[in-house]
């Protein structure tokens, strides 16, 4: 793994101060591109509804209650103002939530992307590498290589890690070809398998680090956590494709991507390609955020 490290590896290549990471693969010409398989005039969203109900996936359930309800509609100390108001809290790292990992929410010896030190992580917030960095949104080429369809299977097993001959077999069945500044989604058939929610989830191979290197992939992102789960607790790197993103290429993360109607949308047009538009919450030093990815037809 130490050398699959190394050969990802882009510390420096965009400078020894650059904090975007594989984002710099997306420049004027890649989103312009990505404007013009705007066709059909159509939006999907790619996350999953706010995780409130607790489960085997989600012992910490985001918090989503009623301030002022319309049964008592008349705002406080606001004379002739009728509102509703609610609050909203979750820890959005996980198996449930749709969320954004960002640059600093992953070490390899202390180090996260472009070697800068944990410690910048502190109490108060990160004060490098944070979702701040992708603060004008995301905005490329969405392509998404549907797993099961493109290996005749139902869906993906959790035992079966997604190798680099399968993302290869996708791209040929489905005919679309993964390049740079691409946005990658990969669907594993997560929310069709029985059993859903039991915390085993399918993933990548390790290997495919490399290839994603190679194709110069900007972002990706799965209907799962893009590692395999529950982890190898005995193996060194337990989470290797968190690794060999964010720590290694500086590639930020889409985890828990509910990827169901954007599939049967590109089998009924038959392109696998689409504008997608990552937008991220403004939120000072922190290690990712919630997102609404939309796909746009």
């Amino acid at each position: 793994m130490t050398a699959l490290f190394d050969k990802v590896c882009n510390w420096g290549r965009w400078g020894k101060e650059d904090q975007r990471g594989t984002l710099n693969h997306i420049g004027p010409g890649e989103i312009a591109r990505a404007a013009a398989l705007v066709k059909e005039g159509r939006s999907i969203s790619l996350s999953r509804p706010f995780p409130t109900q607790p489960g085997t996936e989600n012992p910490r359930p985001a918090q989503h209650f009623m301030m002022v309800t319309g049964e008592d509609r008349h705002a406080p100390h606001i004379p002739n103002m009728e509102a509703t108001f609610d609050y909203i809290g979750v820890a959005f790292h996980g198996l449930v939530c749709t969320h954004l990992d960002a640059l600093c929410h992953i070490f390899r010896e202390g180090r996260m992307y472009n070697g800068r030190p944990a410690s910048d992580v502190r109490s108060r917030g990160a004060i490098s590498n944070s979702v701040m960095e992708s603060r004008d949104g995301i905005v490329g080429r969405g392509v998404l290589l549907d797993m099961p369809l493109a290996l005749e299977m139902d869906y993906i097993e959790p035992s079966r890690p997604i190798t680099v001959e399968d993302l290869e077999t996708a791209e040929r069945r489905l005919g679309v070809t993964v390049g740079k500044g691409d946005i990658l989604t990969v669907r594993i058939g997560r929310d069709v398998r029985p059993g859903r929610g039991d915390g085993k989830i399918a993933g990548l191979h390790p290997h495919v680090g490399g290839w994603l290197h190679e194709r110069e992939v900007a972002l990706l992102g799965g209907d799962g956590p893009n590692d395999v789960m529950p982890p190898d607790a005995q193996a060194i790197w337990t989470n290797p494709i968190h690794e060999l993103c964010l720590v290694g290429m500086g590639m930020q993360l889409m985890d828990n991507l509910d990827l169901e109607r954007a599939a049967k949308t590109c089998a009924e047009l038959d392109r696998w390609t689409f504008q997608i538009v990552v937008a991220p919450l403004l939120i000072q030093g922190a290690t990712g955020s919630p997102i609404n990815p939309i796909a746009i037809f």
